[in-house]
């Protein structure tokens, strides 16, 4: 891949999200399932779309490290459906009350909240069922597949993902200084980027050094994704985004723009970036597609 090539990055990303779209499509029960209408929300939110970049950096961090991507794809749409639970949940009045998600009515606009609650509930139980069938990974050593989905569970759990949430929603209203902003991002947006990273390369078999260097490297992409999540949510195109802006002042919530600005947050990202591709100083081409999606990230616009 060419590193001034803005198509090449586009193409493999396309290219990755349509492998793992026909993943999913076929990894998931059948909308005849019984009830159908649990089936078909599920559905309904995992096959609207969105950038799939976790399980693109699963894959894309297998390559890295000279190792086939087919043969951890099941892990890698595992973790997609950790996340698509996630913003069903993230979604609801409870939490975030969002009408929109990538353009469409949210899962529970469409199918209410009940629905929504146990499809999302179903994701997550699915996702690790997903990752414990050997006939999908043939081959698979099970100490690799463990060592990964213990990684995976974490990120997704109390001292992760959810953990973060609720440092967010308790911390809405309340003053917080800018260690702490971070840490709740480097838990509720960060952790599932990171382990992403970290379960694609313990399935490649990768050394300890180039673990490390693939996690250092995912902490600082994630914490710099979730800093341009706050400043489209300032200055973003709405339709581009497929959601309303301006939601998280109207909530009250602590932004990385609302504590430091845009300019400074603009800055930390770009400072975040330069660490983020620090940390690939020692891999070779195979890794250009994580240089790329890094670089990319900053100039984003949904």
């Amino acid at each position: 891949m060419n590193r001034d090539d803005g198509r090449g990055l586009k193409e493999y990303l396309a290219e990755r999200k349509t492998v793992i779209d026909r993943a999913l499509a076929g990894y998931l029960p059948g909308e005849e399932s019984h009830p159908p209408i649990l089936f078909q929300a599920a559905r309904y939110s995992v096959m609207a779309g969105g950038k799939r970049l976790r399980p693109i950096l699963c894959l894309a961090a297998a390559e890295a490290v000279g190792a086939p991507c087919g043969p951890i794809l099941p892990v890698a749409c595992a973790i997609e459906l950790i996340h698509t639970y996630s913003l069903i949940h993230d979604d609801l009045p409870a939490m975030d009350d969002d009408d929109y998600r990538r353009g469409r009515p949210t899962s529970h606009k469409v199918f209410g909240e009940a629905i929504a609650i146990l499809a999302g509930d179903a994701l997550l139980t699915e996702a690790f069922r997903l990752m414990t069938r050997r006939d999908l990974m043939p081959g698979m050593p099970p100490e690799r597949l463990l060592e990964a989905i213990g990684e995976i569970a974490e990120a997704a759990g109390f001292f992760g993902m959810v953990g973060g949430q609720v440092l967010d929603i308790r911390s809405e209203g309340e003053q917080v200084d800018l260690e702490a902003l971070q840490g709740i991002h480097r838990r509720k947006t960060g952790a599932m980027l990171r382990v992403s990273l970290r379960a694609g390369a313990i399935l490649a078999g990768a050394s300890p050094e180039q673990i490390d260097s693939l996690s250092n490297y995912g902490e600082q992409i994630g914490l710099a994704f979730q800093i341009v999540d706050d400043i489209l949510n300032v200055e973003g195109d709405p339709a581009l985004l497929g959601k309303e802006t301006g939601s998280d002042a109207a909530r009250g919530k602590v932004t990385f723009p609302a504590l430091l600005g845009v300019e400074a947050s603009r800055l930390r990202v770009q400072a975040l970036i330069r660490e983020a591709l620090y940390s690939l100083a020692f891999f070779d081409d195979r890794a250009e597609p994580l240089r790329r999606i890094a670089r990319y990230i900053p100039e984003r616009k949904s």
